[in-house]
């Protein structure tokens, strides 16, 4: 049995498998004294343990002794690779891009083995399109949801709102609606956009993950929605390193 764990900057998922079959699975946060809570498995069961993470360095150490300890099973970090059963980087070095993308075109890219274009809305957003030949074009990283909310509350003077969640795009009558649309705005905006890009790129397979997928399908973005895709990457990668 292994776990699979997709870690961003604060929160994290986990993914208990068995031969192919999902186990088990939840939400934690990596700053917890128990950053898998949910997780209950005997002892000695975890066999190896397979981690995509972006979050710092600190954050990654004290994730890699809680897991050591707690599973006492091998623990191995994947990152980004230049290139992988056909899917190739555009990136020159490609320790500069972040596990989580990688993970997450490389599970779109077994997926569909032709020209995709995979949106990922977590705390940043990324845009990536590959082409049909698995050529990654390059792409995109905008602040997500909630670090637009929180630069305007923390680093803008007298701008108090209510955070909801507001689909509108109309000219807002308040402080509050005038962010909450505005926000919407932009999401509408990159909606747009992926929509423009995906015909000029000739790419028909769009693919959305991450948090805040939901609010960008229900501003018109017509795509599949994978809401486990980075995790659905890392176990492919994880399964092909270990294949006999």
């Amino acid at each position: 049995m292994r776990l699979l764990i997709d870690a961003g900057n604060s929160r994290l998922k986990w993914r208990l498998d068995e031969s192919g079959r999902v186990v088990d699975q939840g939400v934690g946060v990596i700053a917890d004294d128990d950053p898998l809570p949910g997780l209950s498995v005997v002892e000695g069961r975890v066999s190896r343990v397979a981690v995509s993470t972006v979050a710092s360095e600190t954050k990654r150490a004290s994730l890699l002794a809680h897991l050591s300890s707690r599973f006492g099973a091998p623990v191995r970090f994947y990152w980004a690779e230049a290139a992988r059963k056909g899917l190739r980087s555009a990136y020159k070095d490609c320790s500069q891009m972040g596990a989580d993308r990688w993970h997450a075109m490389y599970g779109a890219w077994q997926r569909h083995k032709q020209a995709f274009l995979v949106v990922d809305a977590g705390s940043a957003i990324t845009v990536d399109y590959v082409d049909s030949h698995g050529r990654h074009l390059g792409g995109f990283i905008l602040p997500g949801l909630n670090m637009m909310r929180r630069s305007l509350q923390v680093d803008a003077a007298r701008i108090d709102f209510d955070p909801s969640q507001v689909l509108s795009v109309s000219p807002g009558v308040s402080t509050s609606e005038c962010v909450n649309h505005g926000i919407a705005w932009l999401f509408e905006a990159l909606v747009e956009r992926v929509k423009r890009d995906s015909i000029a790129f000739r790419i028909n397979d769009i693919v959305v993950t991450g948090g805040d997928a939901d609010r960008l399908l229900e501003l018109g973005l017509v795509a599949e929605f994978c809401p486990s895709l980075v995790m659905d990457g890392l176990g492919l990668i994880d399964a092909e390193a270990h294949a006999v």
